[in-house]
């Protein structure tokens, strides 16, 4: 076939143009783009497929919001396989609970929406005075975060809407006292016990197993004494730190910059208040705030007469528990560190000047500017070298995504070596000797999963192939590939024969521990000796360190004839014995907290509840989560 390709190049070349031309035409390049991005599914829900390229991209908003409302988070910990997973998790929740929501026609009207924006404490901070919303102020708060008003406005009523699939069951969840009473009382009951062990270390000394019986042992579980694969690995990873290295800032442009931004250094002035708060809150009555309002005005009426007097008023009469035990100081603070009727007041005053009565969302102030802090301003000289930082670390942001279209195009294309791509984009080839299919400790990149699947891929390991370009994290990509595999093996018998000795010591020790056990357990029952062992009261709250499984067995044995005698496998920890000998009453107990012990069962009913109907939701709408977890 080859050979006719090879012949008739012409040919295949005019048939090419015939299959592929039509496509191009009716779906269009953009199309065929859209489609190579799409990436595998991942999850699906109601028949929509959520995609790895989606995936990825809600994973980077995620991470990007959490950044911005904690600047000090280890971004580690966002980009973790496990918080990458949850993101997922919730993308599932939102799609099944908005399929949930449109099949049940649950709608937003206007009123409900505009009602939860008002009690929104972000939104309720960017009022004016007269009540009206500082729309600028609101849209630059968006624009943070990534969104825009109506993307915002629509995400909120998609919440709300999505929220009354789950608040009907939650608000007609009950679960009676009776119930609760009976389900509690039989959860936390107590029962007397005896308890003897027969723990598998005490028949250690009792064993001494054969070499046939080593032998035989090896063979049975020769897939516990494998080598696991290892493989030495090169990689090489692309970065912000390291496109930077490849940017430099021309003297030209960085005079424009500083020119350009010195209006911004010189507003990094700080001024100092102290005022006085008389407490009056948007939500209060009119006549509440007109009270206050008089107040504040005779405070200021007392303070015009008595000037020096600011400190000791607010200590007497401030209603701001953080400012008014110091004379109502509130130290230095920048442009919007305050509310904006507060911020514009204080940026409108005189050193050492008082202000009238200011009314903002929290009541009454009366302000007193008390000093003003404006830092020097830097010389050219004095800033370049944290310009050219500053500016650097802008250019390589916009030049990573050019930067890595060629990193995903260079380890494809000459799949053979890394060194191509290392050379063109400056990149250190790093090693890793020995390395296996789990996690490296330390190093978040050969700890990411996806890179470490396509190491230990069939094509990486066959062919030594450079691995695909996989993201690794925000704004950081990685390729790695295998110089050397060592596959699993069985290791010889002499090499793990103690490991083998000392698993054979194990087995043959519980299993003697168990055999002695059921042997006890036969005589005690036999001769129904009243004293069998140590009298615990054992129950699921107060378990006294005894093993999980005993005092499971113990509180699930039948009590209708007392004593009973229960048997309980430890596996390899050995074996127990118990004598069940009295229920005892928790009447005085349950008594005590039975009101926050309704109050809990309540809420892990409702739960309960919550998760049936989530999960019944799931099969009804054929909920499938395709990436597996971690």
């Amino acid at each position: 076939m080859f050979d006719f390709v090879r012949r008739h190049t012409r040919i295949m070349q005019f048939l090419l143009f015939l299959l592929i031309f039509p496509s191009f035409v009716l779906f269009g390049i953009q199309g065929y783009n859209r489609f190579r991005e799409k990436g595998e599914p991942v999850a699906s829900v109601n028949g929509v497929e959520i995609t790895q390229s989606e995936w990825d991209n809600a994973h980077r908003v995620q991470i990007e919001r959490m950044r911005n409302s904690m600047p000090n988070i280890d971004v580690k910990l966002l980009d973790s396989p496990e918080a990458k997973y949850s993101t997922l998790e919730r993308m599932v929740r939102d799609r099944l609970l908005q399929v949930a929501a449109e099949k049940s026609h649950l709608a937003v009207s206007d009123q409900r929406l505009a009602n939860e924006l008002q009690q929104n404490p972000n939104i309720a901070s960017l009022r004016r005075p007269d009540g009206s919303l500082d729309l600028e102020r609101y849209r630059e708060l968006l624009a943070a975060q990534g969104m825009t008003p109506e993307s915002f406005e629509r995400q909120v009523r998609f919440d709300l809407a999505t929220r009354q699939v789950m608040a009907g069951l939650g608000a007609s969840s009950f679960a009676p006292a009776a119930l609760a009473d009976v389900a509690l009382n039989a959860y936390y009951q107590q029962r007397q016990v005896q308890l003897v062990r027969f723990n598998a270390a005490d028949f250690v000394g009792k064993v001494n197993p054969t070499q046939a019986e080593l032998e035989a042992y090896y063979k049975a579980h020769a897939d516990q004494f494998m080598s696991a694969e290892k493989a030495d690995v090169e990689y090489v990873v692309l970065d912000l730190a390291s496109v930077e290295k490849t940017v430099s800032v021309p003297e030209a442009d960085l005079k424009t910059y500083y020119e350009q931004n010195q209006a911004r250094l010189a507003s990094l002035e700080e001024r100092r208040a102290s005022h006085i708060l008389i407490n009056a809150p948007a939500s209060a009555s009119a006549q509440d705030r007109a009270k206050a309002k008089a107040k504040a005005e005779e405070l200021l009426a007392q303070l015009q007469k008595s000037p020096d007097k600011f400190a000791e008023l607010a200590r007497k009469n401030s209603q701001d528990p953080g400012s008014a035990e110091k004379g109502g100081d509130l130290d230095f603070f920048a442009r919007g560190a305050m509310v904006k009727p507060f911020e514009d007041t204080v940026y409108a005053l005189k050193k050492g000047e008082t202000s009238g009565v200011v009314e903002t969302e929290f009541g009454y102030h009366i302000i007193r500017l008390t000093d003003i802090r404006t830092p020097k301003q830097k010389s050219f000289e004095e800033a370049r070298e944290g310009l050219q930082v500053e500016v650097r670390h802008q250019l390589a942001q916009r030049k990573f995504a050019e930067a890595a279209e060629q990193f995903t195009n260079l380890v494809y294309e000459q799949s053979d070596s890394l060194k191509p791509v290392a050379e063109r984009l400056k990149l250190d080839i790093k090693q890793a000797a020995q390395m296996g299919r789990e996690p490296v400790s330390g190093n978040a990149v050969l700890s990411n999963p996806k890179l470490l699947a396509a190491i230990f891929s069939a094509d990486s390991i066959e062919k030594k192939h450079n691995t695909e370009a996989v993201d690794v994290g925000t704004n950081q990509m990685a390729a790695a590939r295998i110089t050397h595999y060592s596959p699993a093996r069985t290791l010889p018998l002499e090499e793990v024969k103690a490991r083998v000795h000392e698993q054979v010591v194990k087995q043959q020790a519980a299993d003697l521990a168990r055999k002695t056990g059921e042997s006890k357990l036969a005589e005690f029952k036999a001769t129904s000796q009243a004293q069998a062992g140590e009298t615990l009261t054992l129950s699921r709250d107060q378990k006294l360190q005894v093993p999980t499984q005993v005092v499971e067995a113990a509180l699930r044995a039948s009590t209708k004839a007392l004593p009973t005698w229960v048997g309980v496998d430890l596996g390899q920890a050995g074996y127990a014995v118990v004598k069940v000998e009295k229920v005892l009453s928790r009447e005085d107990a349950a008594a005590q907290n039975r009101d926050r012990e309704h109050n809990q069962f309540a809420q892990w009913w409702a739960s309960a509840e919550g998760l049936a109907y989530y999960n019944l939701l799931k099969e009804k709408f054929k909920v499938e989560i395709k990436a597996p977890r971690l």
